[in-house]
């Protein structure tokens, strides 16, 4: 059945409504990054530019790196974006504009994202200036309160573990991020498990003149482990979207990772001098390696 104009909101050209993309804008290899500025910063390194538009936060470039065509987005910050991403990148290659038609599955097509993002350690083993590759995404976001998102056991079970350690109302979300770009593009880099909090200051522990209900919660999260006959399940770093992209991606049928230049250690109360050097090193890292 068609969807109707309301869920699926099309601008005057025939483009998505936030994105304002139409399909031929987009590759089937797409980088994504926070913030806006940061998206001519990968395109600078392209070969050369087809396409540039910018609509809210989200800009997009479109252009070639050594012969393969990129797409390079920003998302803004937080889930709450990276929902509306997901679910229009989808529309874009899995819909029919014209008919308003899902594809069948058996036509369906599976986009490649990568994330580049800054993120903080949360570990002191883990050193400022690294880069590190998520093998799982934890939310404390509640995303996944309206989408029946499938859990293997491990997650739930990883989920349910930060929930008594935090004493927390609801189930944290867990998920693992796409295998095959993780052996990709993430070969030298740390893996961890990134905690996607709701905010960057409560959320992520930081008291400027607002008190904490937990003053511990950075230490909580230091300590939190989790053992299963897979090994020992800790929290390596933290942002605000990682735990979204895995589940969307994983209910959409995309492969997606999340590569985090780590800029900030909690443990050590560090911050990287060198932060856009380091976020250039992974933005020359990833294009390489795709």
């Amino acid at each position: 059945m068609p969807i109707p104009e309301s869920e699926l909101i099309l601008n005057r050209d025939g483009s998505v409504y936030h994105l304002n993309l139409v399909p031929d804008h987009i590759s089937d290899t797409i980088i994504t990054v926070g913030d806006p500025e940061r998206v001519p910063l990968v395109s600078q390194h392209f070969d050369s530019i087809e396409t540039q538009i910018h609509k809210r936060e989200f800009v997009t470039h479109v252009g070639y790196y050594k012969g393969k065509r990129l797409t390079v987005i920003s998302t803004g910050m937080g889930t709450d974006n990276i929902d509306i991403l997901l679910n229009e990148l989808d529309a874009l290659v899995n819909i029919d504009f014209v008919t308003r038609e899902a594809r069948p599955l058996e036509e369906r097509i599976a986009l490649r994202i990568v994330r580049v993002g800054t993120s903080g350690a949360l570990q002191e083993d883990i050193p400022l200036g690294s880069h590190l590759v998520s093998e799982h995404g934890v939310g404390l976001d509640s995303l996944m309160q309206f989408y029946p998102l499938v859990e293997t056991g491990l997650e739930v079970e990883v989920g349910a573990g930060v929930q008594q350690a935090l004493q927390l109302p609801y189930r944290p979300y867990c998920v693992r991020g796409s295998d095959l770009l993780r052996e990709q593009l993430g070969a030298d880099m740390v893996a961890g498990n990134t905690l996607t909090c709701p905010g960057f200051y409560g959320p992520q522990g930081r008291v400027l003149r607002l008190d904490l209900r937990m003053p511990d919660l950075i230490q909580q999260f230091q300590r939190f482990r989790y053992h299963s006959a897979e090994g020992e399940f800790r929290l390596t770093n933290f942002e605000m979207e990682t735990a979204g992209y895995y589940a969307l991606g994983r209910m959409l049928g995309h492969e997606v990772v999340s590569l985090n230049a780590i800029v900030a250690n909690r443990a050590t109360g560090e911050f990287a001098t060198n932060a856009d050097q380091v976020v250039n090193d992974l933005i020359q890292k990833t294009l390489d390696r795709l």
